[in-house]
């Protein structure tokens, strides 16, 4: 049996590294906008970032939002910290334009426009934000260039990976600098379908998501027994997954803006495996893809196991497609 690699989608790839090595903590994580996704994963840092994270700045137009939020997150904490030495959480802080990137990690969580529930929108509704939302991308893109940014540029805004290509051509910055948060709730919504259907029993154990957060998702049953009938009607329930909230008449933005967002985040901080999306090309040329990745003190390590040649072709699809969105 033919067995492949992700390496070669881009043979050329660049090295991704980081200006210098993660720290073991004391991290400050700053975010852009606090609409439902950037204050739903700002709550996530504040209750799982104590020790790890000192403090969390907050950046938003709308100032009577960060008034209330440094006020309550602030007001968030167990009791008796200060005197018993209990856990501190990390203190949220409302920052300034010019202060944005004075952080170990920026998160980027502004978005122009959601199409509102019960709109009648069937496309891929990531897709459709793009447009809008590369413009605000290129935007901050250019101030971390000014500022010399020698962090991590973390998209969380839909569509996550057109828009970190947006972030790095703007930016000039390190390829491994910038990173989309899009994947991490695909594997759980893949792995929630997996727990409730024993057909898909195996990915609990031998799955693993690849490609975009959108309709070029890869969700593989198995990367050891590979059936591409189970894995294709898994990722189908895994895309649509957003479509049966919205039906319910709500916005699908809390378990992306935790699994996606903060829990991923604090993964990559503290270096361990998780899913997000990491740069595959040479240049201006390629894109990023998401994958199982961590850092590995200042370098990106992807996960690169020899996997079946129909799992291969459709992650090359799904490469070759977002190479293609300019």
């Amino acid at each position: 049996m033919v067995k492949r690699h992700i390496r070669e989608l881009c043979p050329q790839a660049e090295a991704l590294t980081l200006p210098g090595p993660l720290k073991n903590a004391g991290f400050k994580v700053n975010i852009i906008a606090l609409g439902d996704v950037g204050a739903t994963l700002m709550l996530g840092l504040k209750l799982l970032g104590g020790g790890l994270i000192d403090s969390i700045g907050i950046y938003d137009m709308n100032r009577n939002a960060l008034e209330r939020y440094e006020m309550e997150m602030n007001q968030i904490g167990f009791p008796f910290a200060s005197i018993s030495g209990g856990p501190a959480l990390p203190e949220v802080k409302i920052l300034s334009e010019s202060e944005l990137f004075q952080c170990d990690m920026l998160v980027f969580c502004a978005s122009k426009s959601v199409p509102p529930v019960g709109s009648g929108q069937n496309a891929d509704v990531r897709m459709v934000q793009f447009e809008a939302n590369r413009k605000i991308a290129a935007h901050y893109g250019s101030l971390a260039k000014e500022a010399d940014f020698k962090g991590i540029f973390a998209v969380v805004s839909d569509p996550v990976d057109p828009l970190c290509k947006e972030v790095l051509v703007s930016s000039e910055l390190a390829p491994g600098q910038v990173r989309g948060y899009g994947l991490g709730v695909m594997n759980k919504r893949a792995e929630y379908f997996a727990s409730k259907d024993s057909r898909f029993g195996s990915y609990l154990t031998e799955g693993r998501a690849y490609g975009p957060h959108g309709k070029d998702l890869v969700i593989a049953n198995s990367i050891e027994n590979y059936d591409d009938d189970l894995s294709r009607e898994l990722t189908r329930l895994t895309v649509e997954a957003n479509l049966r909230v919205r039906e319910a008449g709500f916005k699908p933005y809390i378990a992306p803006a935790i699994s996606s967002g903060a829990i991923s985040l604090i993964l990559t901080l503290k270096g361990e495996w998780h899913y997000s999306s990491v740069y595959l090309g040479n240049g201006a040329d390629g894109a990023f893809l998401g994958i199982k990745n961590r850092i590995n003190r200042e370098a990106v390590e992807t996960e690169d196991p020899a996997l079946p040649e129909a799992l291969f072709l459709r992650i090359k699809s799904a490469y070759e497609n977002l190479c293609q969105i300019k």
